[in-house]
C-alpha cells in the first residue's frame, strides 16, 4: 500500500465521518477479517451479481447485520426474472431483518430478464414499502454513462427522486467512481439545480493497482486523461504501481461547500479488497486528525 500523504485538515469533516463500503456476496470472510477496522453502524452495500444465488445474497446481508453494520442490499432490475422473484428477495430480506435499506440499480444485462427495465420500475412497483423498505439508494453518474445519453440520465434521476417522494421513502444518491473532483462537484451543483436534495455519497475507489483501476475505468466509461490521472495520483506509465484516493479526497474536502452541495459523504468501492480499503481509511483518518 502506498504511503498516505498528509491531507488537509478539512478532510476530517463529515465527508469521512460516515463513509460507506461495498462488498459482493462472496466477500463474507473478507468482511469478517476487516470488521474490527470498520465503525459500528457503517453502511455496507451488498452487490447483486449474476453469478450469485438468492441464498448467497441473503446470507451476506445477514452477515453484515450480525457484525454490527447496516446492510444495504442491491436490487438489480434487469436481473429479476419475474415479479415473484422480486418479492421473494424482498421477503427474504424482511424476514432476516435486513431489508429496511436497499440500493436499486438497472444492472449489467443489456436486456431485462423479466418485467423490470430499470431502477425506476422497481420503485414504481410499490413493492419496496410494502416489504418494509424505508431508505432507497439510487445511482448518479457525474461523468455520464457509456450506454445512456445524458438527457435520459437526468430524466431518470428526476423521476426516481419524485417516485421516492411520492411513496414517502427516504433516499440517497451513490455516484459512480471517478478521478475528476471538479466534474463531481459540478455535477452535485447541477442536481441541486434540478431540485434534488437527496444526500450524495461520492463513489471513491479504495487503494488498488493502477492496472485494475484502469480496467474498471474503461468498463464504466470513467475519464482517464493524462491530466486527470496525474491530478488523482495515477501513473499511466507505471501500471504496476498502486494508488489510493488521498489526493481526490483532499481536493473534494477543499472544494466542498455545504451551502452549494448539500449533504455529501463518501462511498468506497473496494476494488483492491475490503481489508486493504479499511486499513487505508484508518490510516488516512488518523493522519487527517494529527
Amino acid at each position: 500500500m502506498n504511503p498516505v500523504s498528509t491531507p488537509s485538515p478539512a478532510v476530517s469533516t463529515p465527508l469521512l465521518e460516515d463513509f460507506s463500503l461495498e462488498m459482493t456476496g462472496k466477500d463474507m470472510p473478507k468482511l469478517e477479517e476487516a470488521a474490527g477496522l470498520i465503525p459500528q453502524g457503517t453502511r455496507v452495500n451488498v452487490t447483486f451479481l449474476g453469478n450469485e444465488t438468492l441464498r448467497m445474497r441473503l446470507d451476506a446481508a445477514r452477515a453484515v447485520k450480525r457484525l454490527g453494520f447496516v446492510p444495504v442490499p442491491h436490487i438489480s432490475a434487469r436481473r429479476l426474472g419475474s415479479r415473484a422473484a422480486f418479492e421473494q428477495f424482498l421477503a427474504g430480506l424482511r424476514d432476516g431483518g435486513t431489508g429496511t435499506d436497499v440500493f436499486t440499480v438497472g444492472g449489467d444485462p443489456a436486456r431485462p430478464e423479466g418485467p423490470y427495465e430499470d431502477s425506476l420500475s422497481l420503485i414504481e412497483s410499490g413493492l419496496l414499502p410494502e416489504y418494509g423498505v424505508r431508505h432507497v439508494g439510487i445511482s448518479g453518474y457525474p461523468e455520464g454513462h457509456p450506454a445512456i445519453v445524458e438527457d435520459v440520465l437526468w430524466s431518470a434521476l428526476r423521476g426516481k427522486n419524485a417516485a421516492l417522494t411520492a411513496q414517502g421513502l427516504d433516499g440517497s444518491v451513490i455516484t459512480q467512481f471517478g478521478f475528476d473532483v471538479d466534474r463531481v462537484l459540478t455535477w452535485i451543483e447541477q442536481i441541486r439545480g434540478h431540485g434534488i436534495t437527496l444526500p450524495v455519497r461520492v463513489g471513491v475507489p479504495g487503494p488498488a493497482g493502477v492496472r485494475r483501476l484502469m480496467s474498471y475505468a474503461t468498463r464504466f466509461g470513467v475519464g482517464t486523461s493524462a491530466s486527470i490521472a496525474k491530478k488523482y495520483g495515477l501513473s499511466l506509465t507505471n501500471l504496476m504501481g498502486t494508488a489510493g484516493p488521498d489526493k481526490f479526497l483532499g481536493a473534494l474536502a477543499e472544494g466542498y461547500d455545504r451551502g452549494r452541495h448539500g449533504e455529501v459523504k463518501v462511498h468506497f468501492y473496494t476494488f483492491g479488497g475490503l481489508k486493504a480499503t479499511c486499513d487505508w481509511i484508518v490510516q488516512f483518518r488518523k493522519e487527517a486528525r494529527a
